[in-house]
Parts: structure tokens; C-alpha cells; sequence
């Protein structure tokens, strides 16, 4: 499922313009995108938790030439699955 075919889902399931249904979907991935950029954790019981791991600068190959290069600090967001997502999905 893309972000388009979520609109459109949540545009149907609750009789919502798709133009509606669009800015509450933006609205709940840009505050939850704000809140990783400011260093918080969001966690939604039952489905899972996103936080932003740090990872240090490290020494790594170019695959193309072998050089080595330094590979810079950075920081990447992190979803853990839930126990009640996972045993459903697993079936």
C-alpha cells in the first residue's frame, strides 16, 4: 500500500472528501516527523515504535576504486515492530 491508496482508503472509510483525507494523512506523517527530528520516540500500542538510532563515523570502502573514505555521524529512524502486529501478521 502506497500513501496515495491510504488516502483513499481512510477517504472512503469514514466518507471524507479525498482532499480531506489527504491533509489528515499529511498531518499525521509531518508531526510524526517533526517529533524524530526533535529526538523523540513515537509509539503506537499494538503496532510498533519509531525511534532515531545514532551511529557513529566510521572508516569505509569506496566498492567502485577500494579507497578508503570516512563515513560521517549520522542518524537514521528506527521502527520496532509490536508483539500484537507481529503475532497477527504471523498468523
Amino acid at each position: 500500500m502506497n500513501k496515495s491508496e491510504l488516502v483513499e482508503a481512510l477517504s472512503l472509510q469514514q466518507d471524507l472528501t479525498y482532499k480531506k483525507a489527504e491533509e489528515i494523512i499529511n498531518l499525521m506523517f509531518d508531526t510524526m516527523t517533526e517529533e524524530l527530528i526533535k529526538g523523540g520516540r513515537i509509539e503506537i500500542r499494538g503496532f510498533g515504535s519509531f525511534v532515531v538510532k545514532d551511529y557513529r563515523s566510521y572508516v569505509g570502502r569506496n566498492p567502485k576504486t577500494g579507497a578508503a573514505i570516512q563515513v560521517k555521524t549520522k542518524k537514521l529512524p528506527f521502527f520496532k515492530v509490536g508483539k500484537e502486529l507481529r503475532e497477527r501478521v504471523d498468523g
